[in-house]
């Protein structure tokens, strides 16, 4: 049956710079829960053959949690098709692998990203929420700034920074990498893009793009074999990973793990300032922080979507899928589902149960989740101690992009008494 004529369109990336397309998430979840997509050319990138989106909470999960049906190593993660010839370098990275192989991987970097060694960096990511919070008051015009670039871009880069055990001088680097492999949708967030002999963008995470940053890595881990240190990348430094897994696996922490709380930092603070109640309450302390953190990655995920491939022909919500089908999740209407969260678009702190899937789901579930958790904790604690109530002092900019939920500028009120 063709139901091309009332499907909403989620793929195009401009929709999601006007915000997450909650009404249209709802009338697919309602009408249409795995729903064909049209894929056309975009801003210059080529038009692909089409995908199925998959928007109810049960049916994403099943996705996630299914390897064996759905694939992330047959056609990678994202939902542009890769040039063919990338697809065996971008499968060397556990994100674009299945189990048994993606297993053997997220064993040996799960042992150098242990929840220990994150925990032993909170004391220290606490005096940096308080030291840029600070800069962002005592700096402010008119008693305002925008908290992208006074607070959450340096936050979740010199956290994550300190983790890997970069050098500071080379911190810069990983921010430039980030903004160009996750914002090349946006015109405004990333710089123009190289163009291939055909005149087609090429994709940011090719093997032609990151040169520069594996030849880093493998710097980077020379020197930790020669000057080790607790710190993530002395660990994978020394875990007898192949060259190639270990500049991989820089690339992967690296940019997801910078940009999902460069993504949801600034998400939860401007739900807090759009819902100043809810503010109060967390403020006062009659909400759990960890509980508010849970219900501020539910309505603000990092991740918009995530694609598979399906391995045979299978079936999901009634609708047939063919062998080499692309299927894509959208964790933001998952997120939403009616069937699952009471009053879904309600802001309610104190939320519970609250299994949001902003952190995927199955053997991909996200790897630094724990240090996400507790860098948007300490951040949302240090500014109901020493902030005013988040205000919103001009219009939020997002990220033009239907795959990572980015704000790009978020100028808020910094100046006046905490509370």
């Amino acid at each position: 049956m063709d139901h091309a004529a009332d499907v909403p369109d989620v793929f195009d990336p401009r929709i999601y710079a006007r915000g997450i397309p909650h009404e249209r998430y709802r009338l697919l979840r309602e009408r249409h829960p795995v729903a064909r997509q049209a894929e056309p050319e975009i801003q210059g990138w080529p038009a692909g053959p089409g995908f199925w989106a998959v928007t109810r909470h049960a049916d994403v999960v099943q996705v996630l949690r299914d390897h064996r049906t759905y694939s992330s190593w047959l056609g990678a993660t994202q939902i542009r098709d890769p040039d063919p010839a990338d697809l065996p370098f971008l499968r060397r990275t556990m994100l674009n692998q299945d189990p048994p192989e993606h297993g053997r991987l997220r064993r040996l970097v799960a042992r150098a990203f242990t929840p220990a060694r994150v925990d032993a960096f909170a004391a220290r990511v606490r005096e940096r929420a308080r030291t840029l919070l600070a800069g962002a008051r005592d700096s402010a015009e008119d008693g305002a700034a925008d908290l992208v670039r006074t607070v959450t871009d340096e936050y979740a880069l010199l956290n994550l920074t300190d983790l890997l055990g970069v050098p500071a001088a080379d911190r810069a680097l990983l921010l430039e990498w980030t903004v160009r492999i996750i914002g090349y949708q946006d015109p405004e967030d990333a710089p123009a893009p190289l163009l291939g002999p055909d005149g087609t963008p090429l994709n940011p995470r090719s093997p032609a793009l990151l040169g520069e940053m594996f030849a880093y890595a493998r710097e980077l881990a020379a020197h930790k074999r020669a000057h080790p240190g607790d710190d993530v990348m002395t660990a994978l430094a020394e875990a007898g990973l192949e060259p190639a897994e270990l500049e991989m696996f820089f690339f992967l922490l690296t940019v997801a793990g910078n940009d999902t709380v460069r993504s949801a930092a600034p998400g939860g603070l401007l739900a807090l300032a759009q819902h100043p109640d809810a503010y109060r309450r967390l403020a006062a302390g009659t909400v759990p922080p960890d509980r508010a953190v849970e219900e501020l990655l539910r309505v603000h995920p990092p991740v918009l979507s995530f694609r598979r491939t399906a391995r045979v022909d299978t079936e999901l919500a009634g609708q047939p899928i063919r062998a080499g089908d692309k299927v894509v999740v959208f964790h933001a209407s998952a997120n939403h589902d009616e069937r699952v969260f009471t009053d879904p678009g309600r802001l309610d702190l104190a939320r519970t149960p609250n299994p949001h899937v902003s952190f995927g789901d199955g053997p991909h579930v996200c790897l630094g989740a724990h240090f996400a958790r507790l860098q948007l904790r300490t951040l949302y604690e240090e500014w109901c101690t020493a902030m005013p109530a988040p205000e919103l002092a001009g219009l939020p900019r997002r990220l033009v992009s239907n795959f990572i939920n980015g704000i790009t500028r978020l100028p808020v009120r910094v100046s006046g008494r905490p509370g």
